[in-house]
This record gives C-alpha cells, sequence and structure tokens, in this order.
C-alpha cells in the first residue's frame, strides 16, 4: 500500500471536521491507506462527535427456526436439505421454550431468521410471529431478511408490500440486513447466483422504509470481492438512506469460510475488521449507528471497532447458529453483566438500548 498523498490527505480531514461527504474514490484510498491507525482516528472522531464515551448494547437472542433451504449459496455452512445430516426444524413449542429465557427481561429483541424452507406454508411466517407476540408481548421481533421476504411473497403469491403490511400486523416492528453480501452483479454471479441479487435487495428495504419499518444493512466482506467492490456497496447503502432513512444500523459482518464450498480462504485479520468499520463510519454520514457484531468480528475485535467508528456492541446475542455452522469460535451468548463489563474494559460507557436504538436506561 501507498500512503495517501498529502493532499488527498488534508482533504479527507478537512472534510470530516467539517462533516462533509466523503466521495467513493476517498473512501477507496481509505482502503488502501497503510496507516491504519490514522483512518481509525478519523472515524473515531465521527463516533466521539454524535455519542462520546457511549456504547449501546441489547439484551437478545437470535432464533433460526430451521436451517433446510431451497438455496445453495457458496459462503453459507448453515444450509441443509431435507434428510441431510445437520438440518433441522424447530417445533412452535420449542420456539417458546427457548425464548423463555427473555420472559421477565424488559424489551428485549429476537432476532428471527432461517433458511427458505421447501414445505412450509406462507401462513407459518405470520402465526410464528403472532405466537411470539402472545407469549412475549414486550419482546422487540426483528424477523426475516430480505431473501426471505421475498420467498414469502412468492409462496403467498402477492407483492412484498402486503406480505410486510401483513407480517407488520402480526407482529414484525423491523428487519435485520442479512442477504447483502456484497452488492454487486459479478459477486453475485460468482456466489450466490441463485438467489435474489443486489436490486432486489435494495428495493425490498426501500419498500420496508416506505411502510415505516426500520431495517439494518450489512455487508458479508472478505471473500472475493474486491475494495473497489465495498466502495461501491457502501454508496448504493448510502444512496437508499438518502430516499428514506430507514436503515438503523450498518453491520459489516466478517465472512468465516470453514463448512463452506470457500474454506480454503483465510479468515480476514482483525486490522482488516477496524478498517471495515472505520469505513462504514466515514461513508455511511447518513447512518446513525455502526454496529460491532462480536459474534463474527471476535470479541477482541469488536472492542477495538469501539475506537473505530463502532457505537454499538449488538447485544447478548443468545443461540446464535449460522455464524457458529461456519466455524465461528466465540460464545454463543454472553451474560448482560459480561457484555457491560468488556465495553467498559474497553473504555466505554455501557448504555442499554431497545430493538430501535433508544437507550432504556
Amino acid at each position: 500500500m501507498d500512503t495517501i498523498a498529502a493532499p488527498l490527505r488534508g482533504i479527507i480531514e478537512e472534510k470530516v471536521e467539517q462533516g462533509q461527504r466523503l466521495s467513493a474514490a476517498e473512501g477507496l484510498a481509505l482502503y488502501q491507506e497503510p496507516d491504519l491507525e490514522w483512518v481509525g482516528a478519523l472515524a473515531n472522531k465521527v463516533r466521539e462527535r454524535r455519542y462520546g464515551a457511549r456504547t449501546t448494547y441489547i439484551v437478545n437472542m437470535h432464533l433460526n427456526y430451521s436451517n433446510l433451504c431451497t438455496l445453495s449459496c457458496m459462503f453459507c455452512a448453515f444450509a441443509r436439505k431435507r434428510g441431510q445430516e445437520g438440518g433441522y426444524e424447530m417445533s412452535m413449542d420449542e420456539m417458546l421454550e427457548r425464548v423463555s429465557i427473555m420472559k421477565n427481561v424488559q424489551e428485549p429483541e429476537i432476532h428471527i431468521v432461517g433458511g427458505l424452507h421447501p414445505d412450509y406454508p406462507y401462513e407459518y411466517y405470520p402465526k410464528l410471529l403472532s405466537t411470539l407476540r402472545e407469549h412475549y408481548p414486550q419482546a422487540h421481533l426483528k424477523a426475516f431478511t430480505a431473501v426471505e421476504i421475498d420467498y414469502f411473497a412468492e409462496l403467498a403469491g402477492k407483492s412484498v408490500d402486503w406480505v410486510l403490511s401483513d407480517l407488520s400486523e402480526h407482529g414484525l416492528q423491523s428487519m435485520p440486513g442479512g442477504g447483502a453480501e456484497v452488492l454487486t452483479e459479478r459477486i453475485h454471479q460468482k456466489l450466490y447466483r441463485d438467489k435474489m441479487g443486489p436490486e432486489r435487495w435494495l428495493e425490498i428495504h426501500g419498500i420496508a422504509h416506505k411502510l415505516g419499518i426500520r431495517t439494518s444493512a450489512t455487508m458479508l466482506y472478505g471473500h472475493i470481492e474486491t475494495d473497489q467492490e465495498r466502495i461501491e456497496h457502501l454508496v448504493k447503502l448510502r444512496d437508499l438512506q438518502d430516499q428514506h432513512g430507514g436503515f438503523l444500523a450498518f453491520i459489516p459482518l466478517r465472512f468465516h469460510p470453514d463448512n463452506t464450498p470457500l474454506k480454503k480462504l483465510p479468515l480476514r485479520s482483525g486490522d482488516e475488521v477496524v478498517r471495515q468499520t472505520a469505513l462504514g463510519r466515514l461513508m455511511l454520514d447518513n447512518f446513525d449507528h455502526i454496529k460491532a457484531y462480536w459474534i463474527m468480528s471476535g470479541l477482541e475485535n469488536a472492542r477495538r471497532a469501539q475506537f473505530f467508528g463502532a457505537d454499538d456492541f449488538d447485544g447478548t446475542v443468545v443461540d446464535e447458529r449460522i455464524t457458529h455452522m461456519a466455524g465461528c469460535e466465540t460464545p454463543v451468548g454472553l451474560t448482560e453483566e459480561s457484555l457491560r463489563q468488556m465495553i467498559r474494559d474497553s473504555g466505554r460507557d455501557p448504555k442499554r438500548r431497545n430493538g430501535l436504538y433508544e437507550v432504556i436506561e
């Protein structure tokens, strides 16, 4: 890597100081700048200007209802076909039992995603939401990626607008950002051509935003994408956020190659984790929150990311399966106090939030 030329460094520093938008070319230069601490300091300046020493987190759990899936994506270690070893389906009673640990918790979040199940009818999904809402009315139901929503529309023979409105009536409160991968057609064709492409992902999130449903945005990085493609991804997210303002947070996701067809690829370094965090903060000037998702980044990298632009540490994340089936070695959940202590140990002030990033303590 060559150091950014002094004039361009000065321009970037001035823009960050003044709160001005960075161009794609300036973002690309930040990806290729060898002085990582300088890049991190820029992102930390923006982060501390907005939030000071505060780092938010949530008490949450993942409910991965089934891993049976009609698709076969190159980067996925979670999906199984019916009859294949490791495939599973949770009954409604089993899911209610798993969620019971949240029964007396104030405003917890239940993060619900699964495979594109080959047999469940559309009606299964609103029933799942309404059952959880009935038993755990205080919980925030963050459910179903854009990929799942697209599939549900096909199952129901209805529009995405209709599906999202119907699911909202049954308890859907926000959507996760999974399925974005890297929003370029080259990556789509190389790694997940049977799944909907970048424009459809953006379209579905745009529809959700118009309906008042807040969503998250992600990037699955660290496989075959280029720095230029990462910038294209960030610019597309920024452009959509300009239109509706419906994204709650950006969540960079480090790809875990174990148990996937891409298992020969190396796991990206901690430096790359925090650089991607910093680029999210610096390029996505219209996003309020940048999350350090410790499940995929690793706990130490998530702590470090608090000084590279991240202002959220995700949460207790009980019973996550998707990343752990790809060889992830982080815990499958943390206690709230251990999470708070990690934030304190990183030099930040922990504050608990709800599913809409509103501080509740």
